[in-house]
C-alpha cells in the first residue's frame, strides 16, 4: 500500500506484516517508522505545560536523605500498606499546611488566596486500549490524611474502571468540564488562560500543590525540572541515589533522594520558599507520619 508523504511527492510503501512504514524514492533515507495519532491526551499534556510559560517560575533543587524513612517503609510491610509515594504526598501537605503561601493562587489582580486545605493532583499511569495515558487525581485535604489512608486512596483509583473518556479521575465532572475536556485544542488553551486570575476555580479543578513521581517509574540518577503548569506549587521528586553522608561525625553510605520544587515567583519570595523546603525537609529526614 502506498501512502503520499506531506510535502513531497515520493510516497512510503505499508509493510503488511507489521504497523511500520518504509519510505521509498526520494525518503529512502529515513527507513522504517512507525505513525501514531497525536491524541486529546497529549493535547490536555500540552495545553497543561504551556501554561508554565506565563509563570515567573522558580526552581529549587535539593538532595534529601530519606534512609530513615525508607527503612521505617520496608519494616512495616506486612502490617500496614504504606507506599512511598503516599508519604511524599502526606509530607508535602503538612509543610504546605504550615507555610501556606506555597497553597496559593492569585485572586485577580490585587489579591491573593492562600488556603487551609492541600489538595494534592498527583499523575496515575493507567493503559487505555493499549496506549499508556497519564491521568490526574488529586488526593483532597492531603494535610489532614494519614499516610495509610492517601496510600489506600491511591491504590483504590489505580484500579477503578476506566475507558476512554476518562481523564480525570475520582471526579463527579459537570457536563461543561466533560465538554471542556473532549474540546478542540484552542478552546482548551483559552480556558487554562481564562483561569489565571481565579484562584477559587483553579483550586477546585486543579488543586494547589502537585507532586509527581518520575523516580518511581524505573532507575532515574537525578533531578527533573518541571514547567509548573497552571497550578501553585511543583514537586518533581526524581530518582534516589547512594551516597555517603556525614551521620554523628562518621561516613556512612546513605540514600538520597532529588527533588526539584517550582514555585510562582508572583506569589511566593525566596525566603518563604526557603523555609518551606527547609521545614518539607525535616519531614522527609526523619520519616514524619510514618
Amino acid at each position: 500500500m502506498r501512502t503520499e508523504v506531506e510535502g513531497n511527492n515520493s510516497y512510503c510503501e505499508k509493510v503488511f506484516e507489521s504497523d511500520k512504514y518504509r519510505c521509498c524514492e526520494s525518503m529512502d533515507k529515513v527507513g522504517m517508522y512507525d505513525v501514531q495519532p497525536f491524541t486529546k491526551a497529549r493535547q490536555n499534556i500540552t495545553v497543561i505545560s504551556k501554561e508554565g510559560k506565563s509563570r515567573l517560575n522558580v526552581h529549587a533543587l535539593i538532595e534529601v536523605d530519606v534512609t530513615k524513612a525508607r527503612e521505617k517503609i520496608t519494616k512495616s510491610k506486612g502490617t500496614i500498606d504504606v507506599s512511598f509515594t503516599g508519604w511524599i504526598v502526606k509530607c508535602v501537605g503538612q509543610a504546605a499546611s504550615e507555610h501556606k503561601q506555597m497553597n496559593a493562587y492569585r485572586l485577580g489582580r490585587k489579591k491573593i488566596v492562600l488556603f487551609d486545605d492541600v489538595d494534592i493532583p498527583i499523575p496515575v499511569e493507567r493503559e487505555i486500549n493499549g496506549e499508556w495515558r497519564l491521568l490526574a487525581y488529586i488526593v483532597r485535604k492531603a494535610n489532614e490524611k494519614t499516610v495509610a489512608d492517601i496510600t489506600k486512596e491511591i491504590r483504590n483509583i489505580q484500579h477503578q474502571t476506566i475507558d476512554a473518556s476518562t481523564e480525570v479521575l475520582g471526579e463527579t465532572l459537570t457536563r461543561l468540564e466533560r465538554w471542556v475536556i473532549h474540546a478542540p485544542f484552542w478552546i482548551k488553551k483559552l480556558g487554562v488562560r481564562l483561569m489565571r486570575g481565579r484562584g477559587l476555580s483553579k483550586k477546585k479543578h486543579f488543586g494547589t500543590i502537585g507532586v509527581t513521581s518520575i523516580g518511581m517509574k524505573g532507575r532515574f540518577p537525578g533531578w527533573v525540572i518541571g514547567m509548573g503548569g497552571p497550578i501553585a506549587t511543583l514537586v518533581a521528586v526524581g530518582g534516589i541515589m547512594k551516597k555517603p553522608g556525614v551521620i554523628d561525625d562518621k561516613i556512612l553510605i546513605r540514600d538520597y533522594l532529588h527533588i526539584t520544587i517550582t514555585a510562582d515567583h508572583s506569589i511566593i519570595d525566596g525566603g518563604p520558599l526557603a523555609r518551606f523546603i527547609s521545614r518539607l525537609t525535616e519531614l522527609l529526614e526523619i520519616g514524619y507520619g510514618l
